[in-house]
């Protein structure tokens, strides 16, 4: 079983293993894309659903569903909200205050007053990037 579960946010998952190295795995060997979502992190790897999860390449069972959450979706929606809502909050009272004062606001900021200020996104657009706390202080 092999576990693929990576994030960069912003950005596409990087491909970690190959079409030829997954055909040099055990028959019956499982592979799970967590990453499916930001394209999949294995050469393999094709977006599922869960009405039809695995697929099977080189003896390989793939198991690939975007959104994976949506499997247990009244469980998943209650855990999203209970971690987003302080910052949903925040954000209502006072935007912009909020950025300066919680630097995990700020580091969710992608674009201020016409300024990429998220790394991935300005590499992945061609657009010049400016630190979040740099572009608040214009």
């Amino acid at each position: 079983l092999v576990i693929g579960a990576v994030l960069i946010p912003g950005a596409a998952a990087p491909k970690l293993l190959s079409k030829d190295l997954i055909g040099r795995m055990k028959k019956g060997a499982v592979i799970v894309d967590v990453a499916i979502d930001q394209g999949g992190c294995f050469e393999t790897s094709q977006a599922t659903t869960h009405e039809n999860p695995t697929y099977v390449i080189e003896d390989v069972v793939h198991y690939c569903v975007a959104n994976m959450p949506g499997g247990v979706a009244r469980t998943a929606t209650m855990a999203l909200n209970n971690a987003t809502l302080p910052y949903a909050l925040a954000l209502a009272d006072d935007p912009i205050s909020s950025l300066f004062r919680d630097k995990n606001l700020q580091n969710g900021l992608n674009v201020h007053k016409g300024k990429v200020t998220y790394k991935a996104v300005a590499d992945a657009l061609g657009y010049q990037y400016v630190a979040a706390d740099e572009a608040l202080k214009a």
